[in-house]
């Protein structure tokens, strides 16, 4: 155990031996409950979700958090640039979150999927995929996305590990390694600009004609990042590390890691039953408090932000939490 490993467990222990309930007391609802009434219903349970309802509890708002419990990086076996958690893993994070909303009872947690939701006359109501139905007053989407892979054999298996969509979050790690950037046109050249910094062997694989303008070539021929336009037909990887990639015309060439900018799907269909409006990115539109173009409908993380990662999801859960307490708050008083 290296002197990180050692560091952060310190910290989690000290977190966990400080708690005044254990996570197994942390109230799991279901449909034998009797209450299926709340003040606000929180779609997902990841850090933006969680964050959002430790202000929520921190203000006795009677809260149910419902979750699938599948995180788009569950596969990632490391978290960076979160402050105090910097090298946890994702699990480890959610793990103490939860923990520490234990001790505020009226959060309540769903394990199940929401399937739809409509609004009623003084608020929403969600059912989920096992016919429960919820009511509340205030919703918040923290539903995260869903990443598309391509359709080639051994990437999703590298996805998170050695195969990464953020230099911010996994670029320190894989500094200094032979590199490949599997994307076309402005993103590619995007990542290159930012990865060149933390090495210098740099290919752009375009998987098809180039899409760069003359300025940018010659900004990529000045700092000798080649650009390879064969299509790939699979990654050759042990347990998600990359080794080699196999291109269509029976070429290989061996890679410890790459970025790739491939689509995403928001996880949930419920905003756009409810007529949330979407950026032409796709993500759900909202403003600087987190509120969605529906009253009553706030959203944060992933699934409102080209910025990914753990530490503005929970920036942003933490604001949507703030502003839908203030907005009961002026309702009623």
């Amino acid at each position: 155990m290296n002197r990180r490993e050692i560091i952060q467990l310190i910290g989690v222990l000290g977190l966990v031996l400080a708690l005044p309930k254990p996570i197994s007391l942390f109230t799991q609802h279901n449909s034998k409950m009797d209450n299926k009434k709340f003040e606000v219903i929180i779609i997902g349970g990841s850090y933006a979700g969680l964050s959002t309802a430790l202000s929520l509890g921190r203000s006795l708002r009677e809260t149910l958090i419902i979750d699938a419990g599948k995180p788009c990086n569950r596969q990632t076996p490391h978290s960076h640039n979160f402050l105090t958690q910097d090298g946890s893993s994702p699990r480890e994070i959610a793990k103490i979150a939860k923990s520490q909303l234990a001790i505020y009872d009226s959060i309540k947690l769903y394990n199940g999927l929401a399937v739809s939701g409509k609004k009623i006359k003084n608020g929403f109501e969600i059912t989920t995929s096992n016919g429960d139905v919820f009511t509340a007053k205030k919703l918040v989407f923290a539903s995260g996305i869903k990443d598309i892979m391509p359709d080639i054999p051994g990437f999703s298996q590298c996805w998170g590990i050695s195969v990464v969509h953020c230099p911010y979050c996994h670029g320190y790690e894989i500094r200094n390694k032979k590199t490949s950037i599997i994307a076309n046109g402005e993103r590619a050249f995007h990542l290159a600009s930012l990865v060149k910094n933390l090495t210098k062997e740099i290919t752009i694989i375009t998987s098809g004609t180039k899409e760069f303008k003359e300025n940018q070539l010659d900004t990529l021929k000045q700092y000798n990042i080649k650009i390879v336009e064969k299509e790939i037909t699979r990654l050759e990887h042990k347990n998600g590390q990359l080794e080699t990639i196999v291109f269509k015309d029976g070429s290989k060439e061996n890679y410890e890691c790459a970025y790739a900018s491939i689509p995403f799907e928001q996880n949930s269909s419920i905003p756009k039953q409810l007529g949330c409006a979407f950026t032409e990115h796709g993500h759900i539109e909202v403003n600087s408090m987190q509120k969605t173009t529906e009253e009553g409908v706030f959203a944060c993380g992933d699934n409102s932000t080209l910025m990914r990662s753990v530490a503005i999801a929970v920036s942003g859960g933490n604001i949507s939490g703030a502003v839908v307490n203030n907005e009961l708050t002026q309702e009623f008083f």
